[in-house]
């Protein structure tokens, strides 16, 4: 692809292994939404991703020099907005967005807190590892519920609250991988075996060489 092709993308700031970036290069993967991937280290930022992003944290899309999206959810539904060829939206569910949503903002801002707890207790040795895991418990719980019912959290096919929880059971599932495999977890290491063995997420997990180090002009996915 010629290179002033590749100028004119949108450009996309990321870190490998941020679950936040993780979800929106998986879900603009599926969107088929070509981006120029400029891969970032927390220790050193790039000043253009400041420069429109002041707040530095991942992703963030710049799709024009005005327009910039630096949420992973709004890239995600900006993503599938112009593009959606596998349904990730149920688009023919009326109320099943709605139901994403809901689920996608308590994961953020309830569950996301209790696991980040849970990573600490089990990194740093804290007597209150088992308190913590009980507290993930009742969301953890609410997944595995739904997949006695279907393979995937909405239905017989991935959704966006699929993608948008991947990475964060991921976390989970590697804290303590003794504790997850015991039974009460067997439908959701079912689901998370299957899209961490997929061509998908290895394409999103690729890891391109850091943008300040040799500014090359990598498109994600290729």
């Amino acid at each position: 692809m010629p290179s002033t092709t590749v100028s004119s993308l949108p450009i996309l700031y990321s870190l490998q292994n941020c679950p936040y970036a993780m979800r929106a290069r998986l879900v603009l993967l599926l969107a088929q939404q070509k981006v120029q991937l400029r891969a970032i280290s927390l220790k050193d930022k790039p000043a253009e991703m400041l420069l429109v992003s002041p707040k530095g944290t991942v992703p963030v899309l710049v799709i024009q020099k005005d327009k910039v999206i630096d949420e992973s959810l709004a890239i995600m539904l900006w993503a599938l907005k112009r593009n959606d060829p596998e349904n990730l939206l149920y688009s023919q569910h009326e109320n099943k967005l709605a139901e994403m949503l809901a689920m996608i903002e308590e994961s953020d801002t309830e569950f996301k807190p209790t696991l980040e707890k849970y990573k600490r207790a089990k990194r740093y040795h804290g007597n209150d590892l088992e308190t913590c895991r009980l507290a993930c418990e009742p969301f953890i719980q609410g997944l595995e519920q739904r997949l006695t019912q279907h393979d995937f959290f909405m239905g017989a096919s991935p959704s966006l609250l699929d993608f948008a929880l991947l990475p964060f059971i991921r976390q989970f599932s590697r804290v303590n991988k003794a504790e997850f495999s015991q039974a009460r977890y067997n439908n959701l290491r079912c689901w998370l075996s299957h899209h961490l063995q997929s061509r998908l997420f290895a394409k999103a997990m690729f890891k391109y060489p850091l943008w300040l180090e040799q500014h090359k002009q990598c498109i994600l996915g290729e």
